[in-house]
């Protein structure tokens, strides 16, 4: 044994023992929290986790729950998701259709809601209104015409459309109204005979700011209780014209109302993510549990969604964390199917589909499926919705229409997805694998 050996062994002869445990067991601790802070909470895992979404599923069809055997956690390979019914491409004077919503009317109508733009440009601040299209058919085919749903009576546009079936009855229409980069907030009208009318505009957002709202985003939960979640982006410049002005980190917020949207009021906490990042928190997304507890997502710079919960109906939430959901800065959709499922929508840009993808990490593409049977802790039964990597897919909202779904999302070959936008309906058989 060398000198050095013997004062080390008589150094740890003098520490005590139970010092010697502690300061073991603390550093196991610390590179326990690590591990489950970087890995969403399973290191090593191949399944995803993360949490579902907007309102109670409806009683399923005897039919539907026949589906639940056909579950897999493989990769499914099965025939294209069904069938696009209806193709909104950009032209002369409308140069992008984007961000669509859908509400069942009453008799089985569908009303789909979308940002229409108008005159020659087709960037977030060109002119827009908000139309909408009905189909008679669950879908299957719509009206040759828009009805226009809001005028644009804002500075640049109005857009990002969310409706929702209220319990009076009544239904729910928000969307935006951008005057400029300082100025972007929600605003929510309803209609009392199945939209053919719409009444006076509330303020969803009683402070000042430039608030980014994707669509189909206000929800419903359990108790009444309306909720719209949003990314606030700080302008650091009186001058808006100067590009440094806009801060381009968004701020992870809510908005509540407990008296059917009559007022509205800031949650009590606000968070970004908790580490460096361009994108910070956007256009998130919120859902109640099963447990009544809520939980959020949002689309980062970061490579992948990240997540929030809350357990006290939205005021207070948890510190954000990733979840495995790999993903350019694109947002998603999560719904719930009539089986008690969840459905999310993505961009998925894992290697796993074998996919040329093109080396543009911001291009919104493939558009994926996947479906969770345990609230969102696991993932399977992954899916191919569009498989063509030269096109891009975004915005999609998720509607369940009897035993099918309609997926509104925008299609083109623009890297964001934006100038055009398709509804295709799918089978709910098709997202367990079967054939049609």
């Amino acid at each position: 044994m060398t000198k050095l050996e013997s004062r080390i062994l008589r150094l740890m002869t003098a520490i005590p023992m139970w010092l010697l445990m502690g300061l073991g067991l603390s550093v196991l601790a610390v590179f326990a929290v690590i591990i489950l802070y970087t890995t969403g909470g399973d290191a090593g895992a191949d399944r995803y986790r993360m949490g579902p979404h907007l309102e109670p599923a409806t009683p399923p069809p005897p039919s539907i729950l026949l589906l639940k055997a056909a579950q897999s956690t493989q990769i499914f390979q099965t025939p294209p998701a069904g069938e696009v019914t209806l193709h909104l491409p950009h032209g002369p004077g409308n140069p992008r259709n984007c961000m669509g919503a859908f509400v069942t009317l009453a008799g089985g109508r569908v009303l789909l809601a979308y940002q229409h733009h108008t005159g020659e440009d087709w960037d977030d601040m060109s002119p827009a209104v908000v139309t909408g299209r009905i189909s008679e058919d669950g879908g299957r085919t719509w009206a040759a015409q828009d009805r226009l749903l809001v005028a644009n009576d804002a500075a640049c546009n109005v857009g990002g459309p969310s409706l929702l079936r209220l319990d009076d009855g009544r239904i729910g229409l928000w969307y935006h109204r951008m005057q400029s980069l300082a100025d972007c907030r929600l605003w929510m009208r309803t209609s009392a005979d199945e939209g053919e009318s719409w009444g006076e505009p509330v303020l969803c957002m009683p402070a000042p700011g430039y608030f980014v709202i994707a669509n189909q985003r206000a929800v419903r939960l359990a108790g009444g209780r309306l909720m719209v979640p949003a990314a606030y982006h700080r302008t650091r410049l009186d001058d808006l014209s100067d590009p440094a002005a806009f801060d381009l980190r968004g701020i992870w917020m809510f908005f509540l109302s407990d008296d059917a949207g009559q007022t509205w009021r800031e949650a009590a906490d606000w968070w970004t993510l908790p580490r460096a990042s361009v994108s910070g928190a956007h256009e998130p997304g919120v859902v109640e549990l099963a447990d009544g507890s809520i939980w959020s997502w949002a689309r980062t710079s970061t490579g992948r969604q990240w997540q929030m919960r809350s357990e006290d109906g939205g005021e207070r939430w948890s510190l954000p964390a990733p979840t495995h959901l790999r993903s350019p800065i694109s947002p998603m959709a999560v719904a719930t199917l009539p089986t008690g499922d969840l459905l999310a929508v993505w961009n998925d840009r894992d290697r796993r589909w074998g996919l040329p993808l093109p080396d543009l990490a911001s291009r919104r593409t493939p558009l994926t499926c996947a479906l969770s049977s345990d609230g969102a802790r696991t993932w399977h039964s992954a899916q191919l919705i569009e498989s063509d990597v030269t096109r891009a897919y975004s915005y999609p909202a998720i509607h369940v229409v009897g035993d099918a779904v309609l997926l509104a999302y925008g299609c083109s070959e623009d890297p964001s997805g934006l100038p055009e936008m398709c509804v295709r309906r799918v089978p709910i058989g098709w997202f367990y694998g079967l054939a049609e």
